[in-house]
């Protein structure tokens, strides 16, 4: 239990918070989701996870700030990289960072930049192969989504290797960075070291498209796309001709076959848990609620293609309890996984369909 008189409200009274209560209360405030399955996993496991989860917010807060010019975004993330591997400078990092943050960044992303230098104490109490999968993860993210600031994006991608690419900076790299603290964590794990990196990465993309595809009425808004145009080429639909009122065949045929390949990738991601060992309950809970949670929420896109707001496809909190209680009931079988994940994702398959890259 956190002390009363510790909470988010107050950051200087999160300085005297522990080092699991600080972290905690950060996450509830800027992610609900993760301060919901981060503590699923084990408690050796916990800290650097929840550390890192925060080290990628303080990233997508520098990359989200409308304030900033693509110069001063690409300046503080460089800055970020060497604070993350010298552990030195971040009470300037956030001194020079925080009063730059305007409204439209969430108070307890104002919170977390200011409390950057503790968090980064914490980053540098961990073992340094556990520093080095955080450094990794921050450094990809930190280059490579910058990239994307200058772009013209109101049409889309050109190509769903561009979007696969995009995925990777965005999520890949955190599912690669899981892997290596899992294999850290366990030796047992670690026996399956190449195998869960490859797969990682797949499961960071099938988190990441399920919400590209349920988010994309929100980001139209902001004239910002993240569809590939080829899938919609295809199916004989301009991505520039996109807009809350579309009402068109082509594009949700699109949305269908985008829908298959994110099911494929999440068929990967139960793959990757499956080859967590069935008594470590926790850490295949902490995937299998952010799987079950995507299976459903496309279920929720493929009955609804004609939906223009992500609340109309946003699963109910009555999903999420059955999501947590199923999973908590079948987790340690593989066979009882495998079944649920075909009967739950089935209707996302596109059999008729298979994507062709185009030269």
């Amino acid at each position: 239990m956190t002390d009363s008189q510790i909470s988010i409200e107050n950051p200087e009274s999160l300085l005297a918070a522990s080092v699991d209560d600080f972290q905690a209360i950060l996450l509830e405030g800027v992610s609900r989701t993760f301060a919901l399955t981060i503590p699923q996993l084990p408690a050796d496991l916990y800290p650097a996870v929840a550390n890192a989860y925060l080290l990628c917010r303080i990233v997508d807060t520098v990359e989200d700030e409308v304030s900033l010019s693509f110069t001063q975004k690409q300046q503080f993330c460089n800055r970020f990289i060497e604070v993350v591997r010298t552990g030195n400078d971040a009470a300037s990092f956030a001194t020079d960072l925080a009063p730059l943050l305007s409204e439209q960044t969430i108070p307890a992303e104002h919170v977390l930049i200011q409390l950057t230098p503790r968090v980064i104490e914490i980053t540098h109490s961990f073992d340094p192969e556990q520093i080095a999968a955080l450094l990794g993860c921050v450094d990809t993210m930190a280059k490579g989504m910058p990239a994307y600031q200058g772009m013209d994006l109101h049409g889309g991608l050109a190509t769903l290797q561009d979007m696969n690419e995009y995925c990777y900076y965005v999520a890949g790299c955190v599912g690669e960075m899981l892997a290596k603290l899992f294999c850290h964590y366990s030796a047992d794990i670690n026996q399956h070291r190449e195998q869960l990196l490859e797969l990682s990465v797949s499961f960071g993309q099938g988190l990441q498209m399920t919400n590209i595809l349920k988010d994309i009425w929100d980001d139209a808004q902001r004239g910002v796309c993240w569809l590939p145009q080829d899938v919609f080429t295809e199916t004989g639909f301009d991505l520039k001709e996109l807009n809350t009122s579309t009402d068109s065949a082509e594009f949700r045929l699109g949305l269908e076959h985008l829908i298959s390949i994110a099911q494929g990738h999440l068929k990967d991601a139960l793959t990757y848990t499956q080859l967590l060992p069935s008594h470590e309950t926790g850490m295949r809970n902490f995937c299998l609620w952010a799987l079950g949670m995507a299976v459903l929420t496309l279920n929720e896109i493929k009955q609804h293609l004609d939906f223009n707001d992500s609340n109309q496809v946003k699963i109910t909190r009555k999903d999420v309890k059955k999501t947590i209680l199923t999973t908590k009931v079948i987790g340690r079988s593989n066979f009882l996984l495998s079944l649920l994940f075909d009967l739950k994702s089935k209707n996302l398959v596109c059999k008729d369909w298979q994507y062709q890259a185009k030269n």
